[in-house]
């Protein structure tokens, strides 16, 4: 879960380089040029030097590869398992309303003492998939993350230590009650507030003008992008009658939402790409 300084503060360049690569590298045909990586980052405050040796550290992590364009400039492209997770992440972070009544997937895991540092990485891969902790060595989500998670933890080589199941929450307190000790709902908040804090002011500027030019649309959408994108993580989308009043979630997905929906496109034209039709 990130923190509330940390998603106010600068952006940081590594998460930045895979914040474009979701909005629109893995859109180019091949890998995208060194040179090219530089002048898309310095749209948004990132020198060369953070450049080159953030891919370099993303490269270390397998999620980008080297390699050549046609013209024979050096490049990287995204490796499977990051063009995974990017697709897994497009069902979080554009996502619509979550429904209401979808039942709860429940993660029980048992790891031997002699691995325990294995349990210490499941915890925090559940956290940072949005499960809130029902008891100890039980973790509970909204239903639908299911698949994601059971995707995530296979990649990990930490399936064989969980089982899953699926069902209702039947008592004894109000489910509502209960969510609000599975989840911390006011650090939630405050990083929904945050968003907010930082993005309505910038939405509302777009809405005041007619023009969309493709630099400062790029620039607007991928800072709002990269802090849009681990929200949907930390929290996974309660239901809205489990969650406080005025809660707002739902106003930082509008935001993001409305941005998405001005920007994106005209921020591809300043990245040279083409997104294709249906893709978010």
């Amino acid at each position: 879960m990130i923190n509330v300084s940390e998603q106010s503060a600068q952006p940081a360049p590594r998460s930045l380089i895979v914040t474009l690569y979701g909005a629109y590298g893995r859109f180019v045909p091949g890998p995208v040029p060194v040179a090219e990586l530089i002048r898309l980052l310095a749209a948004v405050g990132v020198d060369a030097p953070s450049v080159r040796s953030s891919v370099s550290r993303l490269k270390r992590r397998g999620l980008l590869l080297p390699a050549r364009t046609g013209q024979g400039a050096a490049g990287y492209e995204l490796s499977p398992q990051a063009l995974q997770l990017l697709e897994d992440g497009d069902r979080r972070v554009y996502a619509g309303a979550p429904g209401e009544d979808e039942g709860w997937v429940l993660a029980v895991f048992s790891v031997p003492e002699s691995q325990r540092q294995k349990r210490h990485v499941l915890r925090s891969r559940l956290a940072g998939l949005g499960f809130g902790t029902a008891a100890p060595g039980v973790w509970i989500a909204p239903a639908r993350l299911y698949e994601e998670t059971r995707n995530t933890l296979r990649r990990l080589d930490l399936d064989v230590y969980v089982d899953f199941f699926r069902g209702d929450h039947l008592g004894f307190a109000p489910t509502a009650q209960a969510v609000a000790r599975w989840w911390d709902l006011a650090a939630l908040a405050a990083q929904h507030e945050a968003f907010l804090d930082r993005h309505a002011p910038v939405l509302r500027a777009w809405e005041e003008r007619a023009d969309t030019p493709p630099e400062e649309a790029y620039r607007d959408y991928l800072l709002a992008l990269d802090s849009w994108r681990h929200l949907p993580y930390a929290d996974p989308g309660l239901p809205a009658r489990l969650l406080p009043a005025n809660w707002p979630g739902a106003r930082s997905a509008a935001v993001f939402r409305a941005l998405h929906e001005r920007l994106h496109e005209a921020g591809a034209v300043y990245a040279g790409v083409s997104v294709p039709a249906g893709r978010v």
